[in-house]
């Protein structure tokens, strides 16, 4: 069993890395991925061969799902570091690609997709590269991000469109705190000609099916002159807030959020409003 097992993972030790480098956009860290799911692989049949320990029926799914997941921790840890104080020296090791990983990285997703990968999310980069590149499907994904099929499905639109109008994220860029707050505080006192000044000229305004449910009335309204028509004077209520590190605001009833709003600044204009009221997305929203 052992030699049959060590064979199906390098049959699929090819994939997996293009699936971590991608990802994690790092020759070496892609590789201590896999040799990671194979340790991991290799304990969990063995436990299942010595007692009642987990079966591995499915070995591609169940490698694809450990290695996202090592993939996804080694992207929050990376977040997490770059929100602390810059390191000592003594700290900083050069993970720059030899020019042999240039070529492969070049030949996977191309250096300018790198560049617009490390601008997502952890969440909203795993979600894209399972989707988009590697075909997986949102019922797959979501278990691995620990959300529902519907908050994924919102998270890889979400990564769709940050690359398909390249900007930096939220959490990096405190004018796009200024920018929400402006436009909440000309929406909450019905200023129409505020609203236009603010919003880009495509902007457009989407709801989750949770927020329909609800009553709204937003399903899409496109348009800078229709998105402040609808906000004027409504957002009496909305008080500051964040949604994974990005500047937004809620509506809260009786002390509990029932929507937030998920604003896409794009060079000091929004670009994009989403309602949303899916319950996992609701339990990402901090205040600010």
């Amino acid at each position: 069993m052992g030699e049959d097992l060590a064979d199906r993972f390098e049959a699929e030790r090819p994939r997996l890395r293009r699936l971590a480098r991608q990802m994690l956009g790092d020759g070496h860290a892609a590789d201590d991925a896999v040799q990671e799911a194979w340790l991991r692989l290799d304990r969990t049949v063995s436990r299942a061969d010595d007692a009642d320990g987990e079966a591995v029926d499915n070995v591609p799914g169940w490698l694809t799902t450990v290695v996202s997941r090592i993939c996804l921790d080694v992207l929050r840890s990376r977040t997490s570091r770059r929100e602390d104080d810059w390191p000592d020296g003594t700290d900083v090791v050069d993970s720059a690609p030899t020019p042999a990983e240039e070529v492969e990285l070049a030949d996977a997703v191309g250096q300018a997709m790198r560049v617009l990968l490390d601008t997502l999310a952890p969440a909203e980069r795993v979600a894209y590269v399972l989707r988009d590149v590697f075909g997986v499907p949102f019922d797959q994904i979501a278990p691995i991000l620990g959300r529902s099929a519907v908050a994924t499905r919102q998270l890889a639109s979400r990564a769709r469109r940050r690359l398909q109008t390249p900007e930096p994220r939220g959490d990096l860029v405190p004018g796009d705190t200024v920018v929400v707050d402006a436009f909440m505080a000309a929406s909450r006192d019905n200023e129409f000609a505020a609203l236009l000044e603010l919003l880009d000229p495509d902007a457009e305004v989407r709801a989750d099916d949770a927020a329909l449910a609800m009553g709204g009335d937003a399903g899409r309204v496109t348009g800078a002159r229709a998105v402040a028509e609808f906000f004027a004077g409504r957002a009496r209520a909305a008080l500051p807030a964040a949604l994974d590190g990005a500047a937004a605001a809620v509506w809260q009833y009786r002390g509990e959020v029932k929507v937030v709003f998920a604003f896409t600044v794009v060079e000091g204009r929004v670009r994009e409003i989403e309602l949303l009221a899916d319950p996992d997305v609701l339990s990402r929203v901090a205040r600010r």
